[in-house]
Formats: structure tokens, C-alpha cells, sequence
């Protein structure tokens, strides 16, 4: 998996709404400073028109240009008796590509242009002069995205490296202008061949951030505060459900100067599946991480093994496939744990087979152990890159 550039950055487009750190430092629990109690903090951008900026699903509808029809002409010229034909060939279509590109992390760009099309190829002319072919077309998108046709659901490409590119509509095929169609037998042929038609289709984008480590749980466990204190990342922090909105990614630096990626994806509520809350389309981020780290609140409630089996079951409901992930349970809020949470978090980590760990992320205790815990784990099971060809649509 290719770690990500730079230190940490926002999955989202300019302007972020970014935390305001309350003083020594707040988890997700604790309350913002006085002024901006029970109320959202931002940096100026209103928190409706943010939301609109993430967006990590997008159809688009993509044109490959015609081909040129090719001409039908015959060569006149003073004592060049019978010239015979001199149609020039059709040009060939534009195609249209896509590329894997770090210039975008979202796909709030394809919001404003849906259809994309090609250069068609100019018509043949006389004299044996061939049409110029048309302009092929490029799209970037980031990193992650997964193409797919709309209309059949097949997968068209899956981009995961920089610079990756692969064509998704190809140009028509110029027609042969009539000099190709004579013979013995016909030697002034009066017809020519018609361009074809460029590849039309509809795609369907689901972008799935490229991580190592995914942060799940219940609103308010302590994972933007976690993310926040081993990476560089600066999300929301403040002391109301849903604080996290979007995604965030954070490059953690191990002690062998070796790094990952983790993503900090908003909070899940019992029946997220059904829509609860912000739902589970969220979860299509952490598909693609080595391990999920699990972190439940130990301050909440006298009851943490049963918020630990609600998220269970909310990755049983979106896939079989992410909820066999390997999985760590974190006990978060260590510093103001109820007593006996610890014990009964413990329990159920080794009755279904998890390693477990405490953390207090305000005050740092047992944060280092994890990340040397998550930068082994990661390295050992990390997928080693291989550069792909480039892939051809039919």
C-alpha cells in the first residue's frame, strides 16, 4: 500500500473547518471553551455548505469522439488524364482516460462537469489528405477511486497508484476515403467509408481512501483526539455526537522512522445500517486498511462490552468481508475509566479473540505501545506495491 505524501492532510477541499484545541487539550467528551459551547467551531465556513464538500460518489456520463467519415474525390490536374480517386481517410476519435492523481482527494470536482467528451475526428479531403484525429480527453481522479460501469456493474479500474491511467471510452476508427476502393474493375469508385462511432457509457465512482489502520466506533470514543495526538491531523474536536463529519487520514511516524496511514471515519450508531445517524457509507474507507482499531469509551457507561458489540454487528451488516478484518479493541478515556469498564472490556476482547489495549490520549498513557503495536502489524501484513500496465477498456 503507497503511503501517502506529506506529514498529514484533510480528505476534503479547501476550506476545512478546523478544531479549536480546548485548553490542555480535549477528547472527544470533554467540552470546548466557554465562548463556543454548544455550537460548532469553525474557520469560517458554514457547516452545511462543508458537508457538500466532501463527496466520494459521483456518476458521470463519458464520449469518446467519432471517427471521420472518409471522402470521396477524384484527382483533376492538367495532363494527368484519368487521375483516378483521391479521398483522403477519416481522422480517429479522441478517447477519453482516467487517471489516478494526488492533485485531488475528493470528488467535489466531478460535481460541476458530468458529461466528458472526446474530439471527433475530421472528415477525409481530396488529394489523398487524411483528417486530423481528435483530442483525447483526461479526467484525474484521487487516489482510491473504484470505476464502474453503471449500467452492467462491472469494474472498470480499481486506481491505486500515482499516475495509473486507464481508458474507459475509445474513439471511432476514421472511414477509408474512396482512393481505397479501387480496382481493375472499378477503377472510379463513387463511395467512401463512414467513421465509427465513439464508445459512450455511464460510471459510477465510489472513492475508498488508501489507509493502513481505520478508527472505528461510537460517536465520541476518542478517535479524533487519538489520530489528533500520533499524527499530524487536526480534525474536529468537541464535546457533541458527530463531531467527525468527514474522514480524516493522519501519517503516523513509528519509532523506526517507519510510517503508516491511519483513517478516522465518523462515528457509528446501533442501526447505522438502516440510515441511523450518518449511516455506514462511511465504512467504504476502511475497506482497504490491514486492521480496524476498535476504541470504546471506558468513561460512558457501565457497560462497554455491549457499545463494543454494537459496532460488531454494524460491520457484520455492511460486509462479511471488513467485519473478518483483523481487529484490535482499545479502551479509550483511561484517565476518568469508570470502574470495572476496564475488566469487562478485557473480557470480551479475549472472548472473541482480539488483542486489547487502554489508552488515555489527553494524558498519553499507552499510546506509544499501540502505535509500535499498529506499525508491526502493518508491516507484516502490509500488500507490497507492484507499479500495474495500464488497462484497456473493450
Amino acid at each position: 500500500m503507497t503511503p501517502l505524501l506529506g506529514a498529514a492532510f484533510f480528505v476534503g477541499v479547501a476550506p476545512v473547518i478546523l478544531s479549536r484545541r480546548c485548553p490542555g487539550g480535549a477528547e472527544d467528551g470533554e467540552g470546548p471553551p466557554a465562548e463556543t459551547a454548544g455550537r460548532p467551531v469553525t474557520s469560517g465556513v458554514p457547516l452545511a455548505d462543508f458537508k457538500t464538500m466532501f463527496i466520494d460518489q459521483a456518476t458521470i456520463r463519458v464520449k469518446a469522439g467519432d471517427g471521420g467519415k472518409g471522402c470521396i474525390a477524384f484527382r483533376r490536374e492538367k495532363f494527368v488524364p484519368r487521375g483516378g480517386p483521391s479521398g483522403g481517410d477519416g481522422g480517429a476519435g479522441g478517447s477519453v482516460w482516467i487517471v489516478a492523481s494526488r492533485s485531488h482527494n475528493t470528488l467535489y470536482h466531478l460535481q460541476f462537469q458530468r458529461e466528458w467528451k472526446a474530439g471527433r475526428g475530421q472528415h477525409g479531403m481530396g488529394s489523398n489528405c487524411s483528417g486530423y484525429d481528435g483530442e483525447d480527453i483526461t479526467i484525474d481522479l484521487p487516489i482510491g477511486s473504484v470505476v464502474r460501469d453503471k449500467a452492467t456493474g462491472e469494474l472498470v479500474a480499481d486506481l491505486t497508484h500515482e499516475g495509473e491511467r486507464v481508458l474507459v471510452a475509445k474513439g471511432g476508427r476514421g472511414g477509408w476515403g474512396n482512393q481505397h476502393f479501387a480496382t481493375a474493375t472499378r477503377q472510379a469508385p463513387r463511395f467512401a467509408q463512414d467513421g465509427n462511432a465513439g464508445d459512450e457509457r455511464e460510471l459510477s465512482i465510489e472513492l475508498k481512501l488508501i489507509a493502513d489502520v481505520g478508527l472505528v466506533g461510537l460517536p465520541n470514543a476518542g478517535k479524533s483526539t487519538l489520530i489528533s495526538v500520533i499524527s499530524a491531523a487536526k480534525p474536529k474536536i468537541a464535546d457533541y455526537p458527530f463531531t467527525t463529519l468527514v474522514p480524516n487520514l493522519g501519517v503516523v511516524r513509528a519509532d523506526d522512522n517507519e510510517t503508516f496511514v491511519v483513517a478516522d471515519i465518523p462515528g457509528l450508531i446501533e442501526g447505522a445500517h438502516e440510515g441511523h445517524g450518518l449511516g455506514d457509507r462511511f465504512l467504504r474507507h476502511v475497506e482497504r486498511c490491514s486492521v480496524l482499531v476498535h476504541l470504546v469509551d471506558l468513561s460512558t457507561n457501565e457497560t462497554p462490552d455491549a457499545d463494543a458489540e454494537v459496532i460488531a454487528r454494524e460491520l457484520e451488516r455492511y460486509s462479511e468481508t471488513l467485519a473478518k478484518k483483523p481487529r484490535v479493541i482499545c479502551g479509550s478515556k483511561l484517565d476518568s475509566a469508570v470502574p470495572g469498564n476496564s475488566e469487562k472490556l478485557r473480557a470480551y476482547a479475549a472472548k472473541n479473540g482480539y488483542d486489547y489495549y487502554e489508552i488515555s490520549a489527553v494524558v498519553g498513557d499507552g499510546v506509544r505501545d499501540l502505535v509500535r503495536m499498529l506499525a508491526r502489524f502493518v508491516r507484516e501484513h502490509r500488500v507490497v506495491d507492484v507499479e500495474p500496465e495500464p488497462v484497456s477498456a473493450t
